[in-house]
């Protein structure tokens, strides 16, 4: 079974930046592009092109205040990620039960 917002998201995920960006946000709130770069050590405009490809993936929102615009986490946006990993990790635990189940026979 395919699931296209799985497959946006993890790929998405597979930059380490972005990982740490999520995991930064995730944390302690939203963040801005600048924020983030001073405290990942990337450029502004490294940051800024890491938080459009989460957004995109539907991750992050993007809300302005003022002259910043600030990035949060969208609700549940994680869940299309943690339904595969469920699902594919039931299928390896009853083929490993059952691949334990003849060896000990």
């Amino acid at each position: 079974m395919n699931d296209p917002a799985a497959g946006l998201l993890f790929s998405a995920l597979a930059d380490g930046n972005r990982r740490a960006i999520v995991e930064r946000i995730a944390d302690r709130g939203p963040a801005t592009a600048t924020g983030l770069a001073q405290e990942l050590s990337m450029s502004r405009q490294g940051a800024a092109k890491h938080l459009s490809a989460l957004a995109e993936a539907g991750i992050l929102d993007a809300r302005r205040s003022g002259r910043e615009v600030r990035f949060g986490m969208v609700d549940g946006s994680l869940e299309a990620g943690s339904r595969w990993l469920e699902r594919v990790g039931g299928q390896w635990d009853r083929r490993l039960a059952a691949l334990k189940g003849h060896v000990d026979s």
